[in-house]
């Protein structure tokens, strides 16, 4: 992700923080979002300088007050989702981007949230795909075709 020289990202269900705290430790203004209380917690007892907030981006009223040029999703966030939300959480995520700005997801292919779902629900929301690897380390998809990094840009 700091490959992609980002200045704002948006840690988008940042569970412990792993994620934001690096990107933090880089240089990169950070903030972490996530729905589970517990995890924004742990966030903030690891590292209370950064920005944490329990929320949920598939919520519609959920607004941050301000853009991010990148938006990260990594661990399987959209797999984490309450059933029938994962149209609500990419949008959630898109709302949040700058113009220009991308968002970039890394998660497990299987039955749980085709890629195909994911891709129409980035289009719907006025996302083009720009690059999808199959590792973080950028791989070529499809890879064994478990697992994809989306990268799409608003």
């Amino acid at each position: 992700m700091a490959a992609l020289n980002p200045t704002a990202v948006l840690d988008a269900g940042c569970g412990t923080g792993r994620v934001a705290i690096e990107l933090a430790r880089r240089g990169i203004d950070v903030v972490g979002v996530d729905a589970d209380p517990s995890m924004v917690a742990t966030a903030r007892d690891l590292a209370p300088s950064l920005a944490w907030i329990e929320g949920d981006l598939a919520d519609p009223d959920l607004d941050l007050g301000r853009r991010f040029d990148l938006v990260v999703m990594a661990g399987n966030v959209p797999l984490f989702t309450r059933p029938g939300t994962k149209a609500a959480l990419v949008a959630g995520c898109a709302r949040h981007l700058a113009a220009g700005g991308r968002l970039v997801a890394g998660f497990q292919l299987d039955a749980r949230y085709p890629i195909v779902d994911y891709d129409r629900h980035c289009l719907q929301v006025g996302l083009t795909l720009v690059e999808r690897w199959s590792t973080w380390a950028r791989s070529p998809f499809p890879g064994d075709g478990s697992y994809a990094v989306s990268l799409h840009r608003s």
